[in-house]
This record gives C-alpha cells, structure tokens and sequence, in this order.
C-alpha cells in the first residue's frame, strides 16, 4: 500500500476521483452544469466529471494540509484575473463549490471538523484516509 507522498499526485486524483463516482453522498449538483470555478475563470469546465475531481483535489489538500478550512482552501484554488490592458490580479476561487464539496465529504465521512491548537478546520478520517491511499 502506498502512501500519498510515493504516488503521482494526477494519477491518485484520477483514481481518487473514480472511487468518489461509486459513493451515493457526493455528487453534482444541478447548477454544476453551468458554473464557473472561480471569478478569474472566463468558462465553466470542459470535463464533465470536473465535480469527482475537484472533490478528490480537496481530500488529498485536506490530508496534506489539515486542519484546513473554506478559506484557505478558496486561496489555493484561486487564480490570476485577466484584466485586459491592467495587471492581473488575484483573486480567490469559488466558496460555494469548496463549502458543498466539503459537506458532501463530511456526509460520506471522509473528512470531519476539528480542531488543532489554534487551528480549526477539517481534517480527514480514517475512512478518508483509507479510501486516498489503496489502489
């Protein structure tokens, strides 16, 4: 069993991803179909399964970086905002994808709030944990 530190972070977000289709709690909403991922964006995503692996995105930022919450999450899925003949920006992704995302792995009991010192945020489960690191 490998961990995550020894695998190809695109490849374990891939498998990551096919793992969360088969689980009933997380799933798209029905305004997924048209959103874009964050104000810097200037389309909604072209994978039509964007949703599985944003969700898998956010599980490993949460093993890595845990306790983690909404805001520091939206930073890290952030970008530069084209702004024509200005500098670009930056500006933080979106909240609402992160926060739903968040309570559908909550739901599936992968991840759980908690807190650590002053840290508060998610952190994962041992389910969570478990379901990132097998093949």
């Amino acid at each position: 069993m490998k961990g995550i530190y020894d695998q190809d972070p695109n490849e374990l977000i891939k498998a990551t991803a096919e793992k969360l289709k088969k689980l009933e709690q997380i799933s798209p909403p029905e305004w997924a179909v048209w959103v874009k991922t964050g104000v810097h964006k200037e389309r909604s995503p072209a994978q039509k399964d964007w949703w599985y692996i944003r969700a898998a995105a956010i599980l490993r930022s949460i093993y890595k970086l845990g306790p983690i919450g909404v805001s520091k999450l939206r930073t890290k899925y952030g970008g530069k905002k084209n702004r024509g003949m200005r500098q670009e920006e930056f500006r933080k992704g979106s909240g609402n994808i992160i926060r739903t995302v968040l309570q559908q792995l909550e739901a599936a009991d992968l991840v759980k709030q908690n807190e650590k010192g002053i840290h508060k945020g998610r952190i994962i489960t041992p389910k969570g944990t478990k379901l990132l690191s097998s093949k």
